[in-house]
């Protein structure tokens, strides 16, 4: 719990005292000040449960992207297996699927640069 919700609650609570007091004495600059006391802390207590709900979301984003983290080896592993069962499993069609990635990288990598054409000038 934030100091800003205890606070914002205390002068919240004051202020409704002081303005009931200024009900019953008849005082208006009591109850006026009771009031803006209490709008006060009323204010001040949503801005701690703001700034508790921006921490609890923050919380959890690094909670998530720690289990994502953890968890990515696990995933990776698990890929590796299954894409090395599959290669012994096929061993022709994925040497042939290996073959067709390096010709084409063959291709763009040995791949002359492009000219723009040339235009005529004309004045």
């Amino acid at each position: 719990m934030d100091k800003d919700r205890i606070a914002g609650s205390a002068k919240d609570f004051a202020g409704q005292v002081e303005g009931s007091v200024g009900d019953l004495a008849g005082d208006a600059k009591t109850q006026a000040s009771g009031r803006a006391r209490e709008t006060a802390g009323v204010a001040q207590n949503l801005y701690g449960q703001a700034k508790d709900a921006a921490r609890d979301a923050t919380d959890a984003a690094v909670s998530y992207a720690r289990d994502a983290y953890d968890n990515s080896g696990d995933t990776f592993r698990d890929g590796s297996q299954a894409l090395a069962k599959k290669v012994q499993e096929n061993p022709l069609g994925s040497l042939l699927i290996a073959s067709a990635v390096g010709f084409a990288l063959a291709l763009f990598m040995t791949r002359s640069p492009s000219r723009p054409q040339r235009r005529s000038r004309y004045y």
